[in-house]
Formats: structure tokens, sequence, C-alpha cells
């Protein structure tokens, strides 16, 4: 049976489960280890996370403040995060908190916070050797890894706060990419689904905010499709707070409509080596080609901490 916007996209408030405003576990999504929460604390308001979604499974998380800043208590270690004012303005400290910690949230003067989660026990069929004992981290917003990809229409900013480069896990995978407007990002479309050299299983998620305009919110478009084996089509419309998963298929192009920047962030995790390993879908790339004579769009980085990398031309995201 394909899976169909219907399935796929998840508009905002309709994963709500107080005091989520976003809450994805795996059972939610339908697969094995990829989760999302999002949460809006008060000034002064603190939040307990549970171990684990469930019984059966550990969970690492990694915290990123989407607007605000925060406290995160996990076990003996506290880590105090400057945050940002929102995800268009700046780049965030973010926090990890390996599998078996409790944690704990915090805001002395409120915001918005989101909480990216992998499930490190998949069961049985999950044989992928995983990191040992990675500890509770700290990344600074000025040691974000800022990389400049594609060219021309296609620009985006990828901030790498969760990449395997840049943090010590054992599945979990976080990204997040701005898109200026007008832009294409996820573009060419790529996929991960196979377990094969050069492409790695990951489960994804994407979740979205988009710049308001003048006279209300903004807009954004999301595109995943199938191939042999892989029976999906989406092409959603998508505002702040929605989600849209991939289980499996091709994802992309993400395009901010003209007026309106566009911000998502994305959470992966898989049952095998933790690399992120695409395939471009062959029908579309050949445009790689083109920005060898193009420049990245002069609008870059929308949001900075640090100096931004542009070597990465031609990356995925």
């Amino acid at each position: 049976m394909t899976q169909t916007a219907r399935d796929l996209h998840l508009p905002a408030g309709s994963t709500g489960e107080d005091p989520w405003q976003v809450h994805i576990d795996p059972a939610r999504a339908g697969w094995t280890y990829c989760g999302l929460q999002v949460v809006e604390l008060g000034p002064g308001q603190r939040l307990d996370l549970d171990t684990d979604w469930t019984d059966a499974g550990a969970t690492e998380r990694l915290v990123v403040p989407l607007g605000g800043g925060c406290t995160v208590v996990a076990g003996d270690d506290s880590i105090t995060l400057r945050g940002r004012e929102s995800v268009f303005t700046g780049i965030t400290d973010t926090a990890y908190v390996p599998a078996g910690r409790t944690v704990r949230l915090s805001s002395v003067d409120g915001g918005r916070f989101a909480v990216a989660s992998a499930r490190t026990d998949g069961g049985s069929d999950a044989a992928a050797p995983v990191v040992a004992e990675p500890a509770v981290a700290h990344l600074a917003a000025a040691d974000v890894q800022v990389e400049l990809r594609g060219a021309g229409q296609a620009s985006r900013q990828v901030n790498n706060i969760g990449t395997p480069a840049a943090l010590a896990a054992e599945r979990l995978i976080v990204c997040e990419v701005l898109t200026p407007a007008g832009n294409w990002s996820s573009w060419p479309p790529h996929k991960h689904d196979e377990d094969r050299p050069g492409e790695s299983v990951l489960e994804e998620i994407y979740y979205f905010e988009v710049a308001p305009g003048p006279d209300g919110p903004g807009v954004a478009y999301q595109r995943v499709y199938g191939h042999a084996g892989a029976d999906v089509d989406v092409l959603a419309e998508v505002r702040t707070g929605d989600v849209v998963l991939v289980p499996r298929g091709w994802h992309g192009p993400s395009m901010a409509a003209p007026g309106y920047h566009l911000y998502y962030l994305n959470v992966m995790a898989g049952p095998g080596e933790r690399a992120w390993n695409i395939c471009d879908d062959p029908a579309h790339a050949w445009v790689r080609n083109v920005w060898e004579g193009q420049l990245v769009d002069e609008r870059l980085p929308l949001a900075s901490a640090a100096p931004a990398d542009s070597s990465a031309k031609g990356e995925r995201a």
C-alpha cells in the first residue's frame, strides 16, 4: 500500500501530547529508531523526560533550542544552553544525553526546545556496532561546523549539530538546514533505504519552521516519492510546526516559497553503521554538474555563530 501525505505529513498540533507540541516516538512513526519531541516552556518551568520510550529500549537524545535558552540536567551533569532568539537569527549550542540517563529541562526565561532521539536497542535484528558508552556532551554554537551546500537557487546552509563528525553517539544523526526564500534544498532528491556500498539505511524526520511574512505565516513544500520496493508519494504544503516522516524512498526537493525562508531539523537513525550515506535519484543527479560555474547564494549564511565552510558543494540535504 502506498503511503501518502495522509500518512507521512503530520501538521502542526496533530501529534501533540501534553506537554509536547510535537510527540513522535518510533511506535507513532511506524518504525524502529527515530523520534522527536518539541516543547514550549514558560519562564521558570521545568520538565522531566522519561528515560526510555518503552521498557524494551533505551533512548539517546540531543536537546536543540529553537528559541530561547535552557538548562539540561542529565544525572550528575548540568549543561546551560544559551540558545538563540529563533532558528533564523542564530546557531544554537546543543546538549547530548546518552541512553539510560534521566533528563530534566528547565528555562529561566522560557522558550521552545526540540529533543531529537533514537532508540539504541532496536531489537534482535539491530546487528550494527554502536559507540561504547558515549558521554554527556555540550557542543557550543561557536564550534558548530556550518556548510554552504549547492549553488545558485539550490544554495542552502547546513548546521552540523549532531552528525557523525560532530558528535559521538550510538545511532542518532541530527542536522539543521536553512534554505533562503525561493531556493530548493534536499536537491537533487536522494534516498538512504538500502544497505549497500555508498548507502546506509536511515529513518528520517523533517521538522519545519517557515519565516512569517508581513501578513501571516509562511509556507513551503516537501516532496517524497517512491522507487521499486518503496511505495510512497508525498507532496505536502508545510508550515511552522509541521513534520514529514521519511521511512524510505527519494526525498526532495524541500522548496522555500519566494518571500519565506525555510528551516528544517533533520533527525535520522537506523540499524547499520552510523553513517550518512545517500544515493541520488539518477534522473536528477546531473544537476550537481551545473553548480561548478555558479556562486553560492549571497544571502547565506542566514544564521551564523562561526565562519561558514563553502567547500562542501554538491552534498546532500
